[in-house]
């Protein structure tokens, strides 16, 4: 049920004294994008007619002056608490539409919405509870971002130890202001790691919850002088930045993960919906993992994923199950990172779940099976095995659609073709005394 009306929003606009509307929406690699209009403006903004060229979008339009149009989602309005307070600022995550008013095919948010009204239509609805990492390093003294940090603090340390500690509060303050339900905040392990868990929420909601998140820790972050990354493996030797989702499957009410009368609380639908993403895993990876620098994290040693495998205490499994703290059996996978689009990655998993109990798929692998090396499935381990690996996957391509996937292989073969292209300091130190 909608939370706003357009009388609602008229109001609360002129209550609460915004002068600048934010038209919120993210290119096709989640980069959160906006258009800034005036309060004047706003009649236009409620009937969806601000217009942008698509073609200054990365991965939407080639074509010359495609008239695309921003639907803003009215629940979506919130005031940024760190704008000025005399003349508001305040946002619409907004949907992207073509001129004749259906929806545009290379907008993801779009994507994930289909996928979320095929589970209602059977009767389903999901929860998903992301936990997103990221570092805090210092600015160089031109103020650009360096991957250095004079902090030692590890795991739930406190300040003066954590200097981070007043960033993370601010941050978790206008996050609450803004309307998350903040679980914990805290230091990770390495120095200058930082993690802050907001509640599950359904799956639309979840994936504009998480790029908001992100603009809010790296305006907090500047205003403390840091800087945010979100980059899956910003160091060598120190644990990556992922972005863990729990999920969670619900019909009249009730989680149908869970299954008391099984020994590790999972049911036989919870089983299908595991082997659906697992049989698609490869396919999904370069949705869940989309950058070079993705499969620098996906290494042993590091507590990531590696290989296919499920597991109710081993954190390096591509999916954990656990039915901890009284919400019912939930299914964690962890294997996307903060550089993916959580709109795709979230219609490609629950689609693929879905597909598994359709078809009441079996897992490839038992829960804490110990899996012989020469039986091991792996994840793909450079973004041109994972552009390989999605090539082959057609039913990950028809839940994207042929716009979205044909210009994600086209895009992420060429920054795979750039990077090889590079000449990297480790191979210099390695190689030019040598050779």
């Amino acid at each position: 049920m909608a939370k706003y009306t357009k009388s609602d929003i008229i109001r609360l606009i002129e209550e609460e004294d915004v002068e600048f509307i934010r038209l919120q929406f993210v290119d096709l690699y989640g980069h959160l994008k906006n258009m800034a209009v005036t309060t004047s403006q706003l009649d236009k903004v409620l009937e969806n007619k601000c217009m942008f060229d698509g073609a200054a979008i990365d991965g939407f339009s080639e074509k010359k002056n495609p008239e695309l149009f921003l639907a803003p989602d009215l629940d979506t309005f919130v005031i940024f608490p760190w704008r000025p307070q005399s003349g508001k600022v305040a946002r619409f995550i907004c949907n992207v539409m073509n001129a004749d008013g259906t929806p545009f095919e290379g907008d993801s948010r779009y994507i994930l919405q289909k996928v979320v009204k095929e589970a209602n239509e059977m009767g389903y609805s999901i929860n998903v509870g992301p936990e997103c990492r990221f570092y805090l390093f210092d600015l160089d003294e031109n103020g650009e971002p360096t991957t250095r940090t004079s902090e030692k603090a590890g795991y739930f340390d406190i300040g003066p130890i954590d200097s981070g500690e007043n960033a993370r509060r601010e941050m978790v303050l206008y996050l609450e202001e803004m309307g998350f339900e903040i679980e914990s905040s805290y230091h990770e392990e390495e120095a200058a790691h930082h993690g802050i868990d907001f509640k599950y929420d359904k799956a639309v909601h979840t994936a504009d919850n998480i790029v908001t998140f992100k603009l809010v820790v790296r305006n907090v972050a500047k205003r403390h002088g840091v800087h945010a990354t979100f980059m899956p493996k910003p160091k060598h030797g120190v644990d990556g930045s992922g972005m863990h989702l729990s999920l969670s499957l619900s019909k009249d009410g009730k989680n149908i993960f869970t299954n008391d009368n099984d020994s590790k609380k999972v049911s036989e639908d919870a089983y299908h919906f595991m082997a659906g993403i697992m049989e698609h895993i490869e396919g999904i990876t370069l949705i869940t993992n989309p950058i070079v620098n993705s499969y620098k994290r996906l290494v042993p040693g590091y507590g990531a994923p590696v290989n296919v495998t499920c597991s109710t205490t081993d954190r390096s499994a591509i999916i954990r199950m656990t039915s901890i703290g009284g919400f019912g059996t939930r299914m964690e996978l962890r294997t996307p990172d903060g550089a993916s689009n959580p709109y795709l990655v979230l219609a490609v998993c629950l689609a693929a779940g879905l597909d598994g109990i359709k078809n009441k798929l079996k897992p490839s692998v038992e829960i804490d099976e110990d899996i012989t090396e020469d039986k091991k499935k792996h994840l793909p381990t450079t973004l041109e095995d994972a552009v390989k690996s999605f090539r082959k996957d057609a039913f990950v391509q028809a839940v994207l659609g042929t716009h979205i996937s044909e210009k994600y292989i086209e895009a992420k073969q060429a920054e795979w073709n750039k990077y090889c292209e590079q000449v990297t300091k480790w191979e210099v130190d390695m190689y030019l005394n040598r050779i």
